[in-house]
């Protein structure tokens, strides 16, 4: 049997009201009072049951969050960022994977779990408008990433064409000229790498840096090994690039790959620049220059939005749909250091 509300209150000398108004944070409790009894809980290691708390609001105290690569680094410190900070507010995550389909997709926006979460956090790669104006469960719902959207639900995303631009740039202001982009995507899907692209040529038009198809590298997806091959692809065409902006880092660590395997140092030969600030990046044999999403403060606004969700749907409270842009960083590492 474990610890009882009731086996601390009588250890404390109070009541069972008492040692509840502790445990939730009720300020109408003095503060000798609320010592004492704190006390006690550590004295007896006594643990809240988050599950009765919540079943008591009429919820489960678990949301989901939905991720199209699990096996990405990228997400799997998303995941770890949103499980954290979830569990910090007494929410249990469900992690899904959707593999980026959208029949997996619309099954998880469309309520999948609906009798057993509070709501769900998606990160969508194929899901189509019309579905999300389809959709009618109840269950609040957050989108992740950069797939625009005319839908009412809160939207968490970075400005990628300003990251992009940012990445770009930094490329730019080191001289180099011929600044190859790696990881463009064919079909309106794939949103994301869209947007890196447009900042890369925006900044490329203005500083007078080619923009020619010749110096986009198209991949069929997002790995270490897609950025090797397109590398190669690129190399062996005849383009001699001596900068690269990778859509990530993965991408990016293929691509730095490929180009010791060709004899090209990094960065004298070719700077690399990625995007995710994953953990490989800090830890290749050359580090990685990348962009940094705030994947914490993605989580926490993602987490906060659903909740304040939660919460107004209680109050029967209208609140708009909001799109949040949480911020991002260069950090500038070993694969672009100095000038060609």
């Amino acid at each position: 049997m474990g610890i009882s509300l009731k086996d601390v209150a009588q250890r404390a000398g109070v009541s069972v009201k008492t040692v509840s108004n502790v445990v939730n944070g009720y300020r109408h409790v003095t503060p000798q009072t609320r010592q004492r009894v704190q006390r006690v809980i550590d004295e007896l290691g006594y643990r809240p049951n988050l599950t009765a708390r919540h079943l008591r609001k009429g919820r489960t105290g678990m949301i989901a969050l939905a991720l199209p690569e699990l096996g990405n680094p990228y997400f799997a410190e998303l995941a770890d960022a949103v499980i954290e900070y979830a569990g910090g507010l007494e929410y249990i995550v469900l992690l899904d994977h959707t593999g980026g389909r959208r029949e997996q997709e619309v099954l998880f926006a469309q309520g999948f779990r609906a009798r057993v979460i509070d709501g769900l956090i998606l990160s969508p790669i194929e899901l189509e408008n019309e579905d999300l104006l389809a959709r009618d469960s109840d269950a609040p719902l957050v989108l992740l990433g950069e797939r625009q959207y005319d839908a009412p639900y809160d939207h968490i995303a970075i400005d990628n064409v300003a990251a992009a631009r940012t990445a770009a740039a930094h490329l730019v202001e080191l001289g180099r000229r011929r600044i190859a982009f790696l990881g463009a995507r064919h079909g309106r899907a794939r949103q994301t790498a869209h947007l890196r692209l447009q900042g890369w040529r925006e900044v490329m038009a203005e500083t007078g840096r080619p923009t020619g198809e010749e110096f986009v590298a198209v991949t069929d997806g997002y790995t270490r090994e897609d950025g090797a091959q397109a590398m190669a692809r690129l190399l062996d065409s005849g383009v001699r690039p001596d900068a690269v902006f990778c859509y990530n880092d993965l991408i990016a660590i293929g691509a730095m790959r490929t180009l010791g395997t060709r004899g090209l140092r990094v960065p004298e030969d070719v700077a690399v620049v990625g995007f995710d600030d994953i953990e490989d990046g800090r830890y290749c044999a050359t580090t990685l220059t990348t962009v940094a999403p705030h994947k914490r403060g993605i989580a926490r606004a993602a987490t906060d939005a659903l909740l304040e969700r939660l919460a107004a749907g209680t109050e029967k409270e209208f609140i708009e749909p909001r799109r949040v842009q949480p911020g991002f960083a260069l950090i500038t590492r070993e694969s672009t250091a100095g000038k060609p």
